[in-house]
């Protein structure tokens, strides 16, 4: 029985054949794990892999060996390139820079990019320049409305949506087209639209092309969106944790004030102003980075409400702020709910409780510690403190604060930053935050994070 001999060339091709293939499987098997862990950025990373090797699948199969090589390393360019202008969704600027990217780099003669309501960018032959604003056609409708990627080769209808057409009889023809879907989360977002003059262009090599670039731009679209999304989230949470007014501190709040009423006028009439701008500030918005010194003040206006209701010898704090670090930039609402947390949890029945904080530096970052002697947690209780689905269903709200401030430090400061539980049952607590390189900017009026 002979073999088949393989040459150097067709060895070449089994090899990347098989690495393309293994690869795929694994970004599945990935995805997969990211959608069933609702890891987002884990489905997003396989997603946007998935697209790349759709897209080198196609020149690999599709090319001949002397340009597969070249294919791939002009596909991982143009995948890369196209990041950036998707990294803001579906704008006109993005659409127009992306178009300018494939038109040099595909055979289409020219290419147009969508929404759902007009045509927001088509470059190429038949404009007189970079166009878009146009209206959508039946065709592109129904695109948007199947999900499907459609071939036409109608002159009349080839030619839809381009926008400043060129007239007369130099204007070229297109003859052929192939519009794709944009797709974030299963919902058709936009087109992608590839012209061609002659129907013959457009053959199984483009169509590969066109499918997987529709492929990845759907990924990096949907990874904005999953970005915009965990933002949004975020912020809701925010609103909702200064918006509640926790019924017991509320009540016993305005309950001491009518006390002082009769007893101490002149420290109810203070604690009412206090009272005020306490939940004004609770109920502001926290969008934008405020100086650590009015977080500080804020927390101390809750602690006076506390001590107002307990009495000034239950509860005895102090601040330790290094020098510059009160003109950090935090945002609002990261400090409070640690001190609130220490208050209604740790506090005992009897006896006083010292809360400690303190903000110093370390190397590049910035710590901020919150530390109390209250009745502490067993390391069960701090685990489950800061796992992300306990914490949505926290005792008394405890865990869904910490995750909070744990997330918008990150998201603010990055990967290096983030929150640490220190506990020891009837010995205390301490919470430590650590900001990632705002020390740089102490002094030098840069307080913005990096």
């Amino acid at each position: 029985m002979s073999r088949l001999a393989l040459g150097p060339s067709s060895r070449s091709a089994l090899l990347i054949r098989l690495v393309l293939a293994v690869a795929t499987v694994g970004m599945l098997c990935l995805l997969a794990w990211g959608i069933i862990r609702d890891n987002l950025a884990a489905a997003a990373v396989a997603g946007g892999t998935l697209a790349v090797l759709i897209v080198l699948e196609g020149s690999v199969f599709l090319a001949p060996d002397d340009l597969r090589s070249q294919a791939m390393r002009r596909t991982l360019s143009l995948a890369s390139a196209t990041l950036g202008h998707m990294s803001s969704g579906l704008t006109r600027e993005g659409s127009v820079a992306v178009c300018q990217l494939l038109l040099a780099e595909t055979g289409a003669t020219a290419i147009a990019i969508t929404n759902t309501r007009a045509v927001l960018a088509y470059v190429g032959e038949g404009t007189l320049g970079v166009g878009g604003g146009g209206p959508l056609s039946d065709a592109t409708r129904e695109v948007l409305k199947s999900g499907r990627v459609l071939t036409f080769t109608n002159p009349a209808t080839a030619s839809d949506g381009m926008a400043g057409s060129s007239t007369g009889k130099d204007a070229p023809r297109l003859r052929a087209a192939v519009f794709a879907p944009l797709k974030v989360a299963d919902h058709c977002v936009g087109t992608i639209k590839f012209y061609y003059r002659h129907s013959h262009e457009l053959d199984r090599t483009q169509l590969t092309i066109v499918r997987g670039f529709a492929e990845l731009l759907s990924t990096q679209l949907s990874t904005h969106e999953l970005e915009r999304q965990a933002e949004l989230t975020a912020r809701a949470e925010v609103k909702a944790l200064q918006a509640q007014i926790n019924p017991h501190f509320l009540f016993n709040a305005l309950n001491t004030m009518a006390a002082l009423t009769r007893t101490d006028p002149a420290r109810a009439r203070d604690l009412l102003r206090e009272f005020a701008v306490y939940y004004r500030c609770q109920l502001e918005s926290t969008e934008s980075l405020i100086p650590l010194q009015e977080e500080l003040a804020q927390t101390r206006r809750y602690l006076k409400i506390e001590k107002a209701r307990f009495g000034d010898d239950r509860i005895v704090e102090s601040e330790m702020v290094g020098e510059g670090c009160e003109n950090v930039m935090v945002p609002g609402f990261i400090v409070q709910p640690i001190v609130e947390n220490s208050v209604r949890h740790g506090m005992r029945d009897e006896g006083m409780l010292h809360i400690d904080i303190q903000v110093t530096t370390d190397g590049d970052d910035v710590l901020l510690a919150v530390a109390d002697d209250g009745v502490g947690m067993d390391v069960d209780a701090e685990r489950r403190l800061m796992d992300a689905d306990a914490s949505r269903g926290g005792a008394r709200g405890t865990g869904v604060a910490l995750r909070n401030v744990a997330d918008r430090v990150r998201h603010f400061y990055g990967e290096h930053s983030g929150v640490e539980i220190m506990s020891k049952q009837g010995e205390g607590t301490v919470v430590t935050l650590r900001l990632a390189r705002v020390a740089l900017r102490i002094g030098r009026h840069e307080n913005n994070p990096v």
